[in-house]
């Protein structure tokens, strides 16, 4: 039996279309202020931790990271007892947000963008991936949603 389960292939993953990844980072809402909708993000944003590193009304920019310690103690000591004073390890991971608001027609069309680094002890890169799980951009577009609604209801 084990040498049934031990021949099992794996299928790869098949990567998005641009038009799925598209589908995915983009939502429409019902509302033509786009201003508002930026405001919108801006505080679903912070809330989540984020800084707001770039906000540009007129052409609907807005830009912000999170800074997150992913630092292993057992990871650093390893490392510094192999390689010494050069020895390199992963020591935080930084969540990039990147969005476009713009009108389209009545409603507001928000495209958001969620990229995860990881940094080494030296500030240099490991990995840079663009987050395409539908459900973390659905939880954020929920959230929006939920503020779009305070804010009109000036609650």
């Amino acid at each position: 039996m084990l040498s049934f389960t031990a021949c099992t292939r794996t299928i790869p993953e098949v990567p998005l279309t641009q038009l799925q990844t598209r589908e995915i980072q983009t939502r429409e809402f019902d509302t033509h202020d786009t201003k508002l909708v930026m405001k919108a993000m801006m505080h679903v944003l912070q809330d989540d931790g984020y800084v707001i590193k770039n906000a540009v009304l007129d052409v609907g920019l807005l830009s912000a990271e999170k800074n997150i310690d992913i630092q292993k103690n057992s990871e650093v000591f390893l490392a510094q007892l192999a390689q010494g004073a050069a020895a390199r390890w992963t020591k935080q991971e930084v969540d990039e947000v990147s969005a476009n608001v713009s009108e389209f027609g009545d409603k507001t069309r928000v495209r958001i963008n969620f990229q995860r680094k990881t940094m080494d002890n030296f500030g240099c890169p490991g990995s840079v991936k663009t987050v395409l799980d539908p459900q973390i951009y659905q939880a954020f577009f929920n959230k929006v949603d939920k503020s779009l609604f305070i804010q009109q209801e000036s609650i």
